[in-house]
């Protein structure tokens, strides 16, 4: 099943989607793991973490009581880096060994990290919305005790800490163009905590320009996706977003036009971009991980490996 808008020519000639197999309730947070030739994944109601290796063509579980994992994404040294809702952190998973990378701001717990990606600079940005401490099915009951949902870097090498994003009302997913001179912040808060509705709609990518490697400024609306939220998304090695939708999943240009469509089973709740050559799209659509091929690569793949 697949789709193409406009002739933008994202998808391999013939390419179809593929089941890779399922099990889920709520799947999240994939990344390839090139030394496994394999996509990890979460499983968050269920509490564990989730492998499809390329070799067997099966789903596996790699972990369980895993405090409740959502996003993941590869470090410099191609470690996978993780963000715990029910521990209120983001961590660090090599070869099984997990260990805490960052879990306070200021004095004060983080809510639930959400998503996160590695800049080429080896400092990590990640969201932090309230998903782990408010829904019984995704982590463990808690406060904010910050008081709000921020995105925010945190610098390996001096141990800083720093809010980057505080205008987004619930950040979700987020990414760098290729050259890391933007940042995309998804926003997935229909209502306000007040219950009123959203001005912005919780339907909208954000996107900010980075300054010195390290501020966000000038914030305004990439595109606001229907039907459904955009949850977790890519970006491609073109400045193209991958997002995922509640019918499938949405490729914009740059420019914020439309360029391309794929239709999938069930809603999107993200995917990433992997196999050996990187042009290989897995989705995760709800309950089951799917395939198929593109012409693109992620940017993260770009600025890691050239």
């Amino acid at each position: 099943m697949s789709e193409r808008i406009d002739g933008a020519g994202l998808l391999e000639e013939g390419a179809r989607l593929l089941d890779q197999g399922g099990g889920a309730v709520w799947a999240e947070g994939p990344v390839w793991v090139p030394q496994l030739r394999a996509v990890r994944f979460s499983d968050i109601p269920n509490n564990r973490i989730l492998q499809w290796t390329q070799a067997d063509d099966r789903i596996s579980v790699y972990a369980e009581d895993v405090e409740f994992t959502n996003g993941r994404t590869l470090g410099l040294s191609g470690e996978v880096v993780q963000c715990s809702h029910g521990h209120r952190r983001v961590e660090v998973d090599r070869g099984g060994e997990v260990s805490s990378l960052v879990e306070r701001w200021d004095g004060h717990r983080f809510n639930s990290p959400n998503d996160v990606v590695v800049k080429s600079d080896g400092s990590v940005w990640f969201t932090d919305p309230s998903y782990g401490i408010k829904k019984a099915a995704e982590g463990h009951p808690g406060d904010l005790e910050y008081g709000d949902h921020w995105v925010f870097r945190f610098d390996p090498a001096t141990g800083e800490v720093d809010p980057v994003v505080i205008d987004v009302e619930m950040p979700n997913g987020l990414a760098f163009s290729p050259d890391e001179s933007l940042l995309y912040v998804s926003d997935t808060a229909v209502e306000l905590p007040t219950g009123e509705p959203n001005p912005l709609g919780g339907h909208c990518i954000h996107v900010y320009d980075v300054q010195d490697g390290r501020r966000c400024k000038n914030g305004r609306i990439f595109k606001a996706i229907e039907p459904g939220l955009p949850d977790g998304f890519r970006v491609d090695e073109h400045g193209n977003v991958w997002t995922s939708a509640l019918d499938g999943v949405h490729v914009y240009s740059p420019a914020g036009r439309r360029i391309g469509f794929l239709p999938t089973p069930a809603k999107v709740g993200n995917l990433c971009f992997g196999g050996d050559d990187g042009r290989t799209l897995f989705v995760l659509a709800t309950t089951s991980l799917h395939s198929i091929r593109t012409t693109v690569r992620d940017a993260a793949h770009v600025v890691r490996i050239p």
